[in-house]
């Protein structure tokens, strides 16, 4: 028997404040597919990953998430099946990045006070902090990491979990060149750190888009403006009418995307 969808949205609309954010979101994504989501500004994708990462209820219409359905499950067990990164992580305290990593394992963003990792969990964030490049020692730690560093601790923390869904809001924030192919080799990696994952990547630009991306969707205003197979999406006259201005995209032959203003 096949997996159900990893997200299985239906006429999901958003409300707040009197104020119309998601209008009418039908979004099908299948397990194992490797989606991006891109918009101008205002568009609403942290809104739209709010709901993908059960964290926001919609106002109306169906939200199902890995086969569960919002308002029918404990949504508390639901979101220890999600991996969400973010670079507004909010861990205060000065953690080792291995540290860090093992607190994918109680779900908390600081450490718990008293709790001793298994040795299987101490080698699982061994594992994901190997596969994501960094060094498992004391000598990094969170508030002296660079934002690219702790993007990829952040991955690893998730992948403790070993969740099936996966969701990245602007993983590339604030990375410089170097750091920012850095972290599109860890992302374009998921599918082989963690066979079968499902990957959700929010971005505002074309050139971060991790090579194995398999689909796309476009939102503008609230509203989808297509979604499928990226190749379909991510073309000249789609892509103009979701950021209302003709745009030039291309795919160079090292399978990276490049999008620019006429």
């Amino acid at each position: 028997m096949s997996p159900p969808p990893a997200l299985d949205l239906a006429n999901v609309t958003f409300i707040r404040a009197g104020r119309t954010i998601l209008d009418d979101i039908s979004l099908r994504v299948e397990a194992g597919e490797q989606w991006a989501l891109l918009g101008p500004n205002g568009a609403g994708k942290s809104s739209l990953l709010g709901i993908c990462s059960a964290t926001t209820f919609p106002s109306r219409g169906t939200a199902s998430i890995l086969g569960s359905v919002m308002g029918r499950v404990d949504l508390r067990a639901l979101r220890r099946s999600i991996g969400l990164v973010e670079p507004r992580h909010p861990t205060q305290s000065d953690l080792r990045v291995a540290d860090l990593v093992l607190t994918g394992a109680t779900g908390t963003t600081e450490w718990v006070p008293h709790w001793i990792p298994t040795e299987a969990e101490r080698e699982r964030a061994a594992k994901y902090l190997a596969a994501t490049g960094l060094p498992d020692d004391g000598d990094l730690r969170w508030h002296t990491m660079s934002q690219g560093e702790r993007g990829r601790a952040l991955i690893a923390r998730a992948l403790m979990a070993e969740p099936p869904l996966m969701l990245l809001d602007e993983p590339s924030t604030g990375l410089d060149l170097v750091g920012r192919e850095i972290m599109l080799r860890t992302i374009d990696d998921l599918p082989l750190t963690s066979p079968g994952i499902t990957t959700l990547v929010v971005t505002h630009y074309f050139e971060e888009l991790p090579r194995g991306t398999t689909h796309a969707a476009l939102l503008r205003a609230g509203r989808l403006v297509a979604a499928g197979p990226v190749e379909q999406v991510l073309v000249d006259a789609t892509v103009s009418a979701c950021f209302d201005h003709p745009i030039a995209v291309r795919r160079s032959r090292d399978g990276r995307w490049h999008a620019s203003a006429r």
